[in-house]
């Protein structure tokens, strides 16, 4: 009986073992997959009264101290914010044109004066003999002077030489800056002329002509600051209708001396916008018009007849009073085969010489005078909207020779 109720026993109790650890397991099971992922608690809610960390310090409004919102007008619409109103441009007061040439005589000099120091240098040598003389020859022709004129010059400075016997360095700057002046011809009639010729109730018309590239309307640009500094009224007729931004470009040119530009669609008839200029100069009494033409190369026949009919078409309201020829100084002896042609189809009057600064072929002048029998009037000796300059024989040849 005793080992029957020991049995049992050890059955209960081998039970609550195996129950044991079962129930152990189940817990470290449950602990094993707990959520680790932390959670951001609620903002706490905020205490009142008493229990406020907190006072408020401003004393409290009355009703009648709180506005309230006002009502809305039904069917009231927001008026749009006024656009601002566009910002004229700022007139300019263009530079005086008196003594331009000689205010840039030393940038003129720094490119141009290799032709007189070498002109120099040959006749300082002590014997001259006939291949010094051809070297002079050469630097003059280096320097687009031209065979003819070359020639000349190199006969008068073997005369004087001759005459002169000894030679110091200053005799021969003398003797060189006179031959080079006469030269370049200081007696010839280098004026813009803008003055009405035949009907007295029109303003003097120029026609500015040249190939693409030359700084056609740029150079049309600052002409007009030039006559405006003279104290003139101007007009621009952008006739050159077939360039890009050409029209754009002139008229922002004349806005900034506050002077009017005439302009026409884009690709229209240039002869047409050329007679609206210079009627509507004529309406508005201004002094001159300056018609900027389209840019053309001298080999195209139908553009360069186009040029003549631009020319005619205007002149039925009265003549040009004057026609440049603008030329790029760098092109040497091509520019005198543009020159040719041009003046074939309409009548040139004066030469303007661009980016002169940028040359040591000075020369040119010499050569495009004695080409067309028409004298230099304006050189243009950089990019900036003063440096167009009258063109001044005297100042020109003191910047070949230097000091």
């Amino acid at each position: 009986m005793e080992i029957v109720i020991l049995a049992a026993v050890i059955a209960v109790l081998a039970l609550a073992a195996i129950a044991g650890l079962v129930v152990s397991g189940r817990k470290k099971k449950a602990a094993g997959s707990r959520d680790t992922r932390t959670t951001t608690a609620p903002p706490a809610e905020p205490h009142l009264g008493e229990d406020a960390e907190t006072r408020l310090e401003e004393p409290r409004r009355t009703i009648e101290e709180v506005g309230l919102p006002e009502a809305e007008t039904p069917g009231a619409v927001a008026e749009p914010e006024a656009a601002p109103a566009p910002v004229a441009p700022e007139i300019e007061t263009p530079e005086p044109t008196a003594g331009r040439l000689v205010r840039l005589r030393t940038r003129l000099s720094r490119s141009q004066n290799a032709l007189g120091k070498g002109l120099l240098t040959l006749l300082s040598r002590e014997h001259l003999d006939e291949d010094t003389w051809e070297e002079v020859e050469d630097t003059l022709l280096a320097a687009d002077v031209g065979v003819a004129p070359t020639q000349e010059l190199v006969e008068r400075l073997r005369e004087r030489v001759k005459v002169l016997g000894t030679r110091t360095p200053e005799e021969l700057r003398g003797l060189l800056r006179d031959e080079l002046l006469t030269l370049v011809g200081p007696d010839e009639d280098r004026t813009v002329h803008t003055e009405t010729r035949g009907a007295v109730d029109r303003p003097g018309v120029v026609l500015v002509v040249g190939v693409n590239g030359t700084g056609k309307t740029t150079t049309t640009g600052k002409l007009g600051r030039v006559l405006v500094a003279d104290g003139k009224s101007v007009v621009l007729g952008a006739a050159d209708t077939f360039r890009a931004a050409a029209a754009d470009q002139l008229q922002t040119w004349g806005e900034r001396v506050g002077a009017r530009t005439v302009r026409g669609p884009e690709g229209g008839d240039p002869a047409s916008v050329a007679f609206d200029a210079v009627k509507e100069g004529t309406d508005e009494g201004a002094d001159v018009v300056l018609i900027d033409t389209a840019g053309r190369l001298h080999t195209k026949t139908g553009l360069m007849d186009e040029l003549g009919k631009v020319k005619r078409v205007v002149e039925k309201q009265g003549p040009v009073d004057e026609v440049l020829l603008v030329l790029d100084a760098t092109t040497g002896q091509n520019g005198l085969v543009q020159a040719r042609v041009f003046a074939e189809v309409v009548d040139i009057t004066g030469i303007v010489l661009t980016k002169l600064d940028g040359t040591a072929k000075g020369g040119i002048v010499v050569a495009v005078q004695r080409e067309l029998g028409v004298p230099v009037k304006l050189v243009g000796l950089g990019e900036g909207a003063d440096d167009l300059a009258p063109f001044e024989p005297e100042a020109f040849v003191d910047a070949l020779i230097g000091d």
